[in-house]
């Protein structure tokens, strides 16, 4: 693969309950995901159908809900949650996540994690 070969999903948009206060557990808001995602295009560029490459729709559909059905405390756990889900289901060899939640502390346009995971990461944590 080379090196420069990405699919990217960003600003991907989901509402679920997220948030350590007891008012965040009775509401629905929003986060943000962004994926970079290694993965090698050559093939499907040659043959230009879409079982030879990263279907960037099914991971995306997956990952709303997943996240929509969630319930986690921390935008930290909830991106590694996703990271585990892209690298298990999708074969993807590595990923770089990051995970906004908009509007968290009031006077900031957003807060964000970003993660970067990769299959023998994922090795490690199991």
């Amino acid at each position: 693969m080379s090196s420069s070969d990405y699919v990217l999903i960003e600003g991907l948009e989901v509402r679920t309950v997220i948030g350590i206060y007891d008012w965040e557990r009775d509401i629905r808001q929003s986060v943000r995901l962004d994926l970079k995602m290694a993965w090698d295009i050559s093939k499907a560029a040659q043959t230009d159908d879409i079982a030879d490459t990263l279907d960037y729709k099914a991971v995306s559909k997956r990952l709303i809900s997943y996240v929509e059905e969630s319930s986690f405390g921390l935008i930290e756990s909830l991106a590694e949650a996703c990271a585990k889900i892209v690298i298990s289901e999708f074969d993807v060899a590595w990923l770089r996540l990051k995970m906004s939640k908009p509007g968290a502390v009031r006077g900031s346009e957003n807060v964000a994690v970003v993660i970067e995971r990769s299959v023998s990461s994922q090795r490690k944590q199991q």
